[in-house]
């Protein structure tokens, strides 16, 4: 009894949190006008078309795909060698630097992002110059440092301290030593936040609210889109959006789930 009011309930849930993601899916494909969004009248894909259409948007998916690819990757440099930097810490400096690391994830986002634009628009201030792309990818660097950093510390923390000594025992220089003992063992930690810095990025819009300055972003653009009469246009590219994280998620899991498998191989051997 208690495993079938668990079942429903389970399942109760998952209904509640994607029956409306469903629903934006099939009606992203329904052929009806502006007028009427919520009847069915037929298979089509002209909500799509005229998606690609709409010059705007796709200056705004460009500029979302450029800061979300320099943010992940500035992210997963700096907190690489952040997450190095605080595994070598010992006792309450490194439970110091933890906090104040996990702080970021905890500040309400809306606080981040106005700490941020008035930062920036100080910055700017000093040089002359506007907010705009660098100003967004500078931001969001910021906001996805502290989930890189807390995922290749466990795989730092997983990994013989001893092996980047011994590396060197052998005559690899300690740049060598990095690159072909650590980082090996890290990778997969290094992949996991480059991907979710990636993704947290490509659909942030409280800070890049505040910083675009004169770029517009995709979740910006799908605001001032809300503003007016929504399109249906929205139900396709909220689908588009909805696919790619779906697909990271997915290689993310595959290959946490292969690198299991890898490593439980090593350990019988």
């Amino acid at each position: 009894m208690k495993k079938a009011v668990s079942r429903v309930y389970l399942t109760l849930i998952y209904i509640f949190l994607y029956a409306p993601i469903l629903l934006l899916v099939v009606f992203s494909f329904n052929d009806t006008d502006t007028k009427s969004r919520t009847v069915w009248s037929g298979f089509s894909l002209r909500w799509y078309e005229m998606l690609f259409q709409d010059r705007m948007l796709l200056e705004a998916l460009k500029n979302t795909l450029i800061i979300a690819v320099c943010a992940a990757l500035g992210a997963t440099v700096l907190g690489t060698v952040a997450a190095i930097g605080i595994n070598s810490m010992k006792g309450w400096r490194k439970k110091l630097v933890m906090n104040i690391t996990n702080l970021p994830m905890l500040n309400p986002e809306i606080v981040t992002g106005v700490s941020l634009m008035l930062l920036m628009v100080f910055v700017a201030g000093l040089f002359g110059i506007s907010l705009g792309m660098g100003s967004i990818i500078l931001a969001h660097i910021t906001f996805c440092l502290p989930y890189v950093i807390l995922s290749v510390l466990p795989k730092l923390g997983q990994m013989d301290p001893h092996l980047y000594e011994a590396a060197q025992d052998l005559g690899c220089t300690p740049l060598r030593s990095f690159f072909k003992v650590v980082m090996p063992e890290i990778m997969s930690g290094v992949i996991t936040g480059m991907v979710m810095a990636f993704t947290l990025s490509l659909d942030d819009f409280i800070i890049s609210y505040f910083c675009s300055g004169t770029t517009q972003t995709l979740p910006v653009y799908i605001y001032s889109m809300t503003k007016k009469r929504v399109s249906p246009e929205i139900n396709a590219l909220s689908t588009l959006l909805f696919a790619v994280i779906l697909i990271l998620l997915l290689i993310i899991n595959i290959r946490q789930g292969r690198m299991g498998k890898k490593e439980e191989k090593e350990a019988d051997v």
